[in-house]
């Protein structure tokens, strides 16, 4: 079969290299999947750099999340047809042809719903409505969260407003507060404009914005902690700019502010087999009623990696990088 692999870290559009391998075969308890679509997330990318948490071995291949048809089934499994569509959140290597897969791991796709929203199903609206739920906000409550025009940012602004939790949302560029309001999402603030706090107050008023998430890194990690009221938490899910936090000292001293991580894996890992269910149907439903959309914005085959790869980082993108093997 065909799939992606890598030799070295490094730049993702200069190491990955579609490859001849041999096909999988699922053992026990597994299922062998063959790939119909695989989103490109950044931390695939980071992983493919050699920079974020989790370092294969070289070679190695590459991606986490696709949607696909069950071909095989190993001993033991029950629950899974073969030609039965599935998706997968946590599987290594998943742009390629055939993958094999925990089978207890799979979710099963709903009758409807499309091969490009089922792609995107678990890792990034997973990821947004467990952040969702870590922050322990309730109904009422303000936030704030950088990057509200990434592909988190959004679920988390359409999830939150299901649960009557207030987002305030702030963007680097204006054109990102037009790109959002035709989604559907207000409430955004562009922070390359001087009197972007000024707006800020105007829309949040003399409410407290009791937690904040950072997916950027560097200045604007303490742009959001500034706005933060007395004992508020802000949750690091993301370092898009800088690796580094700026924060004011101040923030943190006086206004007894908690920093905390966000990172999925050790989240999820942790989570109750009840609760991951209970947030996955809350996701399916929302996908179903159109509370919720998972944009694309564009499909490469695995040919094109280095396209598609530069085309993840693209500023404006206003949907999600797809993989057809």
């Amino acid at each position: 079969m065909r799939a992606l692999v890598q030799n070295s870290f490094g730049d993702p559009s200069e190491v990955l290299t579609v490859q001849e391998v041999p096909d999988p075969r699922p053992g026990p308890g597994q299922a062998l999947v063959r790939v119909l679509l695989s989103p490109i997330h950044n931390h695939d990318l980071w992983t493919v750099r050699g920079s974020y948490g989790f370092k294969p071995e070289m070679p190695a291949r590459a991606g986490t999340e696709a949607v696909g048809v069950v071909e095989a089934l190993g001993e033991g499994v029950t629950g899974l047809e073969v030609g039965q569509r599935v998706a997968t959140g946590g599987t290594f290597g998943a742009w390629a042809e055939l993958i094999v897969a925990p089978a207890a791991a799979l979710v099963p796709v709903p009758e409807g719903l499309g091969d490009e929203a089922a792609a995107q199903l678990v890792s990034m609206p997973f990821s947004a409505i467990a952040l969702l739920d870590f922050l322990e906000v309730s109904e009422g409550d303000w936030i704030v969260q950088n990057a509200a025009n990434g592909a988190v940012g959004r679920l988390v602004a359409q999830l939150a407003a299901a649960r009557g939790v207030h987002v305030l949302g702030l963007v680097r560029r204006a054109a990102g507060v037009d790109e959002l309001r035709e989604e559907g999402i207000e409430q955004i603030v562009a922070t390359d404009d001087d009197g972007w706090r000024d707006r800020v107050r105007e829309i949040v008023g003399e409410a407290p914005l009791v937690a904040g998430v950072d997916s950027v890194g560097g200045a604007a990690a303490g742009d959001v902690v500034s706005l933060l009221a007395d004992d508020g938490v802000l949750v690091v899910f993301g370092a898009m700019a800088s690796p580094t936090l700026e924060i004011g000292s101040g923030d943190v001293i006086f206004k007894q502010v908690v920093i905390k991580g966000f990172w999925g894996s050790k989240v999820f890992a942790a989570m109750p087999a009840e609760k991951r269910g209970a947030l996955m149907g809350e996701l399916v439903a929302g996908i179903g009623s159109g509370a919720l959309t998972l944009p694309v914005e564009k499909v490469y085959p695995l040919e094109e990696i280095a396209d598609a790869a530069r085309a993840n980082f693209e500023p404006g993108r206003r949907g999600k990088v797809l993989l057809r093997p």
